[in-house]
């Protein structure tokens, strides 16, 4: 009896342990089919919607794109945005979809853009820089003579002035900053120069970058200079530029330069009153698209007519870094994130008298400020003034990513030791 009493309860027990298997077996599949079936709802939800969104006009179809939205209940479902209207919480959302992680994801996300290129074969514009013999001398009092003081001044406006009625001769000499240099700096190349203090780095930015032109300053009928009086007026007047700078084979006088370069100032000069996100939104609306609208429209053409359905994520990206004239940008919201400024965005700059960013903060802003435009050979110089080598690190490789998928070229000057060690 007790025997069989004993295996009636094992018998139990097993038939027990069997059906709990069988449950939480066919619970699982219950769970695989579930999620299958709302990945394939999601795939003919966003056929739909790529489809509505391919009948509207050019126009329209560039600034309209497919975001992925999570609703208050937990599902996430697929919607047609106008990028131009996107507002904060889907800015948001968009770099959250892309980019969860800065340091892992964005060398992902770059490749991702630059392989939708690289689908339907369009070639990025590259530029190739190329100087010749560039000479730059000054004319400047050397000694004491040189020194700012109330005394000097009023001897160097009495000589000057002298000088003009032609009876006295100048006692300014020529000091030469650059004696022929030449060089070149290739696409998607980033180049470091080195130097110690005075050794003529940043005339040599400056002169690349194609902010020592003469020619620009405008004169009247008189032959007088009309430009504005600032320091870009007397550095100028003071400077002769010699050589030959050329982009692609190009002189500098015959495009604009500003429109294709960039230079970063190791000044942080900012409007104090102004937010970090109403500083890079000014400067990118100064700045302009450049060559993006088109070059969309180009690459959204191929992949109609190939039948290719771009990343919706991506698309919306580059639609919304695109479009013209907006008040504020997604790329601004995408450079604050690499940046670190995105938790200060909204904190104004500050100066002396307003409490505002710290000194690494305003050097990153100042950074910022040039990428978020649409430049294609930037030129920096001092970057890494006021940072750690952590924030440095971390700039030069969002650099070196994002310069090496858009086939641009940079080159960054900086005393000796600096950068080297990274």
């Amino acid at each position: 009896m007790a025997s069989s009493s004993g295996l009636r309860s094992a018998s139990s027990i097993g038939r027990g342990l069997a059906g709990s298997f069988r449950e939480v077996w066919v619970s699982t599949d219950d769970v695989f089919n579930r999620s299958i079936r709302e990945e394939e709802e999601e795939d003919d939800e966003q056929v739909l919607t790529w489809a509505a969104l391919e009948r509207l006009p050019t126009y329209d179809r560039m600034r309209r794109g497919i975001l992925r939205q999570v609703m208050d209940d937990g599902k996430v479902v697929l919607g047609e945005v106008d990028v131009r209207r996107l507002g904060v919480a889907g800015r948001r959302q968009l770099l959250d979809n892309v980019l969860r992680t800065v340091g892992e994801d964005n060398e992902k996300f770059l490749l991702r853009l630059r392989e939708r290129a690289d689908r339907v074969a369009i070639d990025l514009p590259k530029i190739e820089v190329r100087f010749e013999d560039l000479s730059v001398e000054a004319d400047a009092y050397v000694g004491s003579r040189a020194l700012p003081t109330l005394l000097n001044a009023t001897i160097n406006s009495l000589e000057g002035i002298l000088g003009l009625l032609r009876l006295t001769p100048s006692k300014k000499r020529v000091l030469k900053i650059l004696n022929e240099v030449s060089g070149i700096l290739r696409p998607t190349r980033m180049t470091l120069l080195l130097g110690p203090p005075g050794s003529g780095k940043t005339t040599l930015l400056l002169a690349l970058a194609g902010r020592l032109d003469k020619k620009k300053l405008k004169r009247n009928d008189h032959g007088a200079y009309t430009e504005p009086m600032n320091d870009a007026y007397f550095l100028l007047r003071l400077l002769t530029v010699a050589g030959k700078n050329k982009y692609n084979g190009h002189e500098l006088t015959e495009f604009v330069p500003e429109r294709t370069t960039a230079y970063i100032s190791q000044y942080d000069i900012h409007n104090a009153e102004m937010t970090v996100r109403e500083t890079l939104d000014f400067s990118g609306l100064c700045q302009g698209v450049g060559q993006r609208y088109d070059m969309l429209t180009e690459l959204s053409r191929r992949e109609r007519a190939a039948g290719i359905k771009p990343d919706p994520e991506i698309d919306a990206f580059m639609k919304g870094s695109a479009v013209q004239g907006q008040q504020t940008s997604v790329v601004t919201d995408y450079v604050l994130k690499l940046l670190g400024l995105d938790v200060c965005a909204d904190i104004i700059m500050g100066d002396e008298m307003r409490r505002g960013k710290s000194g690494g903060q305003k050097k990153r802003v100042t950074t910022g400020e040039m990428l978020v435009g649409p430049s294609k050979a930037m030129f920096m110089d001092e970057i890494s003034t006021g940072l750690d080598s952590s924030t440095t690190f971390q700039i030069v490789k969002f650099m070196r990513h994002l310069f090496g998928w858009n086939d641009a070229d940079i080159s960054s000057a900086t005393c000796a030791g600096d950068l080297r060690s990274l």
